[in-house]
């Protein structure tokens, strides 16, 4: 039986983006995402927020390292991803993340918006990111 693996969030950046290069040259930039959620508990409002990490290949990655900065808000698209490598010191370690087709700018919404912010209509560099075989890196391989 084949799976399906597709993960839809919208939240705001916590970190500019990390935009690298592979030894191939393929870029890739990786952000955190803190997505909010708000629900009442006992007549209380509560907020619980989560933290994901995502990378993101080619074009678009450059356009997220160029355009997009601590708090800006968007949506990703894409599947979930699981990592798993060894340390120096042999420990083995694994981290989830989110491996994004596609990320949406969306309208800067504070009051500090800098005019290098893209916002409103032309804001959505959201074109999907063609199915590549850098997309399962060794996490050796992008830190370099």
């Amino acid at each position: 039986m084949s799976g399906f693996n597709k993960v839809i969030l919208m939240g705001r950046l916590t970190r500019n983006p990390e935009l690298r290069f592979t030894p191939k040259g393929t870029p890739v930039a990786s952000f955190g995402l803190a997505v909010s959620r708000r629900f009442k508990q006992d007549d209380e409002l509560k907020e619980e927020v989560t933290f994901v990490d995502n990378v993101v290949f080619g074009k678009q990655a450059e356009h997220c390292g160029q355009y997009l900065k601590k708090g800006s808000a968007v949506v990703v698209e894409g599947r979930l991803q699981q990592r798993r490598w060894e340390t120096e010191d042999g420990q083995k370690r694994s981290k989830h993340e989110i491996v994004a087709q596609t990320v949406t700018f969306l309208p800067n919404t504070t009051r500090d918006s800098s005019p290098d912010q893209p916002s409103g209509e032309g804001a959505s560099h959201g074109a999907p990111v063609p199915e590549h075989d850098d997309n399962e890196l060794d996490p050796e391989e992008v830190a370099a």
